[in-house]
């Protein structure tokens, strides 16, 4: 088994291709060992010193670390990764099942729908898979007085080029497409 690494525009986060499928869809951000008891491989690599959060994609793991440097992290990570995807072992333990998006968390004026929807639609087709290279993510939290909020997660959490990425891109393609969007804001 061979897999690749991609750096990132963050530089303490490094994006792990196995060359297989890792979750599908959706993704799963694990940033504690209590987070990772439902992944058996966000355990092991949470375990790994100076390792600070693993996050899940499609076909990537998305590995962020607190300390250190990668040249003497790399090889106790592909390790783990390789072990994990030799033994045949399930991502997550039963029961549980990745991260849709918590619609439950989201919050707007219910007159808003209409604007909402478009939001979440550009999202999806035009930011997230952009988003997704880069090893991370981001998805909708709320819409309030012409504000969208967003949570960003793996390489895109705490990466120095976030606030650019939200206010050069992402703030100006809402405001191309939808006048009444006034700013983008990180939750």
């Amino acid at each position: 088994m061979f897999i690749q690494t991609e750096a990132t525009p963050n530089p303490a986060t490094l994006k792990f291709l196995p060359g297989q499928t890792v979750l599908g869809e959706g993704t799963m951000e694990f940033s504690s060992s209590e987070a990772a008891a439902a992944s058996p491989l966000a355990s092991a690599l949470l375990s790994i010193g100076n390792v600070a959060s693993v996050m899940y994609g499609s076909d990537f793991v998305a590995v962020t670390k607190s300390n250190g440097e990668w040249q003497h992290l790399k090889p106790a990570i592909l390790g783990a990764i390789m072990e994990h995807f030799m033994s045949g072992a399930a991502l997550l333990t039963d029961g549980h099942a990745p991260q849709a998006g918590a619609d439950d968390d989201e919050f707007f004026d219910p007159a808003d729908a209409e604007t909402v929807e478009t939001i979440k639609e550009l999202l999806e087709t035009r930011i997230r898979p952009a988003v997704a290279s880069d090893g991370g993510d981001i998805t909708f939290k709320g819409f309030r007085d012409g504000t969208v909020y967003l949570t960003m997660k793996g390489a895109c959490s705490g990466c120095p080029s976030s606030t650019a990425t939200l206010k050069n891109g992402i703030q100006n393609l809402m405001k191309h497409f939808l006048p009444e969007v006034q700013a983008v804001e990180q939750v």
